[in-house]
C-alpha cells in the first residue's frame, strides 16, 4: 500500500481531485480515522481488500458498516458518494454547442412557441458543452430592465469557461435590433474584463436565426477595442473592422424609425 506521509486534504490542495489516488478519495469521504489508525490507512485497507472502488461500490453500506473503523454513518456517506457517481455517469449527456446552428436549435426548442421575448445565458465548459442554462430576462430587451450584470453574474456563479446568450423574436424576424447590438457590445466588454468570454449572441425567430458571431459583430467589437487602445493614428491606417456592425446599426435604426412611423 502506498500511503502518503501527508493527508488527503493537503494532497487535494496541492494537486486537485483528479490526481488523488482511490484510497485518498475514500479517506476524504470517511473524514476521520480511529485511535491509532488515520483515515488514509483505513481507506487504503478497504480499497485493497474489497477489490478497488468497484468492489466497494458493490458491497453496499451494510457490508461497509461492518468493517473495523467504519460504522453506519461513514458507510452511508460512502454509499451515497458511489450513488452520486452512478447517477452522473448514467445521466443524460450535456448538450454540445459547437456553432451557432447548434445554439439556434437549442433556442428554437426552448423559445420557439413563446409570444414574448426571453433571454437565456448558457454556461459552457472548455469543450463547448452546456454546464447550465439560466433564464436571465423575460419580456424583451426593449421593455425590460436588463443589465449586463444579470447574465454575467449567473455565468460566473456556474464557473463557465465561456458563454453564449440566446433570445427570441416572436415577430418572426431574427434581425438584431439596435438594442440587441448595444447590449451585446456592453456584455462582451464586461465579459472580457472578467476573463469569461461571450462567445456568441444568437437571435431565433421561427425557423430562422441570426448569430452575432457569424455576422462579424463580436470579432468587430473586439477589433474596435484593440484599435482604440493603440491610438487614433493606428486606427486611421487600419481598415475599419466595424463596417458590418455599422451597417447592422443603420439597418436597425431605420427599422426602429419605420416602426414608430407606422404607429
Amino acid at each position: 500500500m502506498n500511503v502518503h506521509t501527508i493527508g488527503p486534504r493537503e494532497r487535494l490542495r496541492e494537486v486537485g481531485l483528479r490526481d488523488l489516488a482511490d484510497a485518498e478519495l475514500v479517506a476524504l469521504v470517511l473524514g476521520t480515522g480511529i485511535v491509532g489508525e488515520p483515515a488514509s490507512r483505513l481507506a487504503a485497507t478497504m480499497v485493497d481488500e474489497l477489490g478497488g472502488l468497484e468492489g466497494m461500490a458493490r458491497a453496499g453500506h451494510g457490508e461497509l458498516a461492518q468493517r473495523r473503523g467504519v460504522g453506519t454513518a461513514r458507510a452511508m456517506r460512502l454509499a451515497a458518494a458511489f450513488e452520486i457517481g452512478r447517477r452522473v455517469s448514467n445521466g443524460p449527456r450535456l448538450p454540445w454547442l459547437p456553432d451557432s446552428r447548434a445554439v439556434a436549435e437549442w433556442g428554437r426548442a426552448k423559445l420557439g412557441g413563446l409570444d414574448h421575448e426571453e433571454l437565456w445565458a448558457l454556461a459552457l465548459d472548455g469543450q463547448h458543452r452546456v454546464r447550465a442554462a439560466r433564464r436571465v430576462a423575460s419580456g424583451g430587451l426593449h421593455g425590460m430592465a436588463l443589465s449586463v450584470r444579470d447574465p454575467l453574474r449567473a455565468m460566473l456563479r456556474e464557473g463557465a469557461s465561456g458563454f453564449v446568450v440566446v433570445h427570441n423574436h416572436p415577430s418572426g424576424d431574427p434581425t438584431p435590433s439596435l438594442e440587441d447590438l448595444r447590449f451585446t457590445e456592453q456584455l462582451a466588454a464586461a465579459a472580457d474584463a472578467v476573463a469569461t468570454p461571450l462567445l456568441d449572441h444568437v437571435v431565433v425567430a421561427g425557423e430562422r436565426y441570426r448569430s452575432m458571431l457569424d455576422d462579424g459583430v463580436l470579432p468587430a467589437l473586439a477589433k474596435e477595442r484593440e484599435l482604440a487602445s493603440l491610438g487614433p493614428r493606428v486606427a486611421e491606417r487600419e481598415v475599419t473592422a466595424s463596417d458590418r456592425v455599422t451597417r447592422l446599426r443603420r439597418r436597425a435604426r431605420k427599422s426602429s424609425r419605420g416602426a414608430r412611423l407606422e404607429k
